[in-house]
């Protein structure tokens, strides 16, 4: 029904972006909330509506390849739209697909709601099934290849990005465990770097 929305984003939270456009603000949940800076710039995010007998919720997206990835993975038994964000909000969908691709189980059971037998059902569902997604990515051929992010320390942006860790799933057990690790980095300052440098540690935890 929707494929994108096109406006200002005036609002970032944890769990979700406003999008304000022509006096309409949209609420769009998504992986990476802080991956979006709140400007008067007119911005695109790619959408996707997910329909429940109690709710219709709005997904928003920075890119395509997210948005066609997370459609691929709510379609798959014991992944819902939380845990599909909670995969996705490492920013890098072909890290997933890689792993699919490989039968990695042990790499896909570090986020947070995937146990084996779901990870062993995106391998089933998925794997090489992702059509135009695999035929536009370059696949890692490990997990280790992350990006590594970072440019003082803000106890104010490290705060949030634990927060927006917990929304999608990951606990507190967890985060203790790599938050010294993020508050002696001195390369991190913005809510997303901090997101993206915890992921990395997350992923490599289990």
């Amino acid at each position: 029904m929707y494929d994108y929305l096109k406006g200002q984003v005036v609002r970032i939270t944890p769990e979700y972006v406003v999008l304000e456009q022509q006096g309409i603000g949209w609420q769009l949940n998504t992986p990476n909330p802080f991956a979006f800076r709140a400007s008067a710039v007119e911005q695109q995010i790619y959408v996707h509506l997910h329909v429940r007998e109690d709710a219709q919720v709005l997904y928003g997206f920075p890119n395509l390849d997210q948005r066609e990835l997370f459609r691929k993975l709510i379609l798959v038994s014991g992944i819902g739209p939380k845990g599909a964000l909670a995969i996705l909000a490492t920013g890098n969908p072909q890290q997933v697909i890689g792993a699919i691709e490989r039968e990695d189980e042990t790499f896909l059971v570090k986020f947070p709601g995937v146990g084996k037998k779901t990870a062993r059902q995106m391998i089933l569902d998925l794997k090489g099934k992702l059509g135009s997604l695999l035929d536009t990515m370059e696949l890692p051929s490990s997990e280790d290849e992350l990006p590594l992010f970072g440019v003082n320390p803000c106890k104010h942006e490290l705060e949030e990005a634990i927060l927006a860790l917990m929304a999608l799933g990951y606990s507190e057990k967890e985060l203790d465990k790599i938050r010294p690790q993020l508050e002696d980095n001195d390369k991190l300052e913005t809510t997303d770097a901090y997101m993206k440098q915890a992921l990395q540690l997350l992923l490599k935890l289990k």
